[in-house]
């Protein structure tokens, strides 16, 4: 494929007229790849990478466009930094919570479609929301913005899994879940002492990372309370080097 676009923008020349700008700039990217590639491999396998490199370039910038788009988060400010995580103080926000039986990542993934149920639409409708404008009020099944973080905490008899609702939505304006199992509470203001990291789930990276936190904790003479809540704010394809993670301790 390669050889014959080359060699149809060489008869293009070769006729006294020249190549259009785009055939150029194809040519141009396509023997830039061509010669990094002939540096690791033989000919035969030379249009492959090529190919291959350009596919995996495309997917690249596709994730890193959405890593880079913001998500609403609970309102903070980082009131204290600590060796390698910080204090916030997090205003009162809504929460719609499921508890789910099972291992951390069972209760993870059962959790997740129970409450993308709830935000997609599975819900008797708004009491009363308030959109840019007008202001609306409907009974149909109201979708709702996606938020960050997913928190997930120990509880009697198994995880508490926690979906972030809208700043703009309180617990009298939220949307009535239809699965009684969703339940929808306001979580207090607070201190909060958070350490953040990348990186897939698995239980090692979580207790070292929990391990930082207490310790810096301890070393500012800092107390908590409670369980620890893991807080994660990517979709399940992003690349493990781009996620964010992260681990909160309620301060006393």
């Amino acid at each position: 494929m390669l050889r014959r676009r080359l060699a149809l923008d060489e008869r293009t020349a070769s006729d006294g007229v020249s190549p259009p700008e785009p055939a150029k700039q194809r040519r141009s990217a396509y023997l830039r790849h061509w010669v990094d590639a002939s540096r690791v491999t033989g000919p035969a396998f030379r249009p492959k990478i090529v190919e291959m490199n350009a596919f995996l370039f495309g997917v690249l910038l596709s994730t890193l466009h959405l890593a880079a788009m913001a998500i609403e988060e609970p309102s903070y400010e980082v009131v204290q930094q600590l060796d390698g995580a910080e204090v916030r103080l997090y205003a009162p926000y809504v929460v719609a919570e499921v508890l789910v039986a099972g291992t951390a990542d069972q209760a993870g993934n059962e959790a997740f479609r129970i409450l993308a149920g709830y935000i997609f639409g599975k819900n008797k409708g708004a009491r009363k929301l308030e959109m840019t404008a007008p202001v609306t009020q409907a009974a149909a099944p109201v979708k709702l913005e996606m938020t960050a973080p997913v928190t997930q905490a120990p509880a009697p008899g198994g995880y508490i899994v926690q979906f972030v609702l809208p700043r703009g939505v309180t617990l009298a304006s939220a949307p009535e879940p239809l699965d009684p199992r969703v339940r929808l509470r306001e979580v207090p203001g607070g201190r909060v002492a958070v350490i953040r990291y990348s990186g897939f789930w698995s239980q090692a990276n979580y207790d070292e990372h929990l391990g930082k936190l207490e310790a810096a904790l301890r070393a500012a003479r800092l107390s908590w309370t409670g369980e620890p809540t893991l807080s994660r704010y990517n979709p399940p394809f992003t690349p493990w080097f781009l996620r964010r993670n992260e681990i909160w301790l309620a301060l006393e």
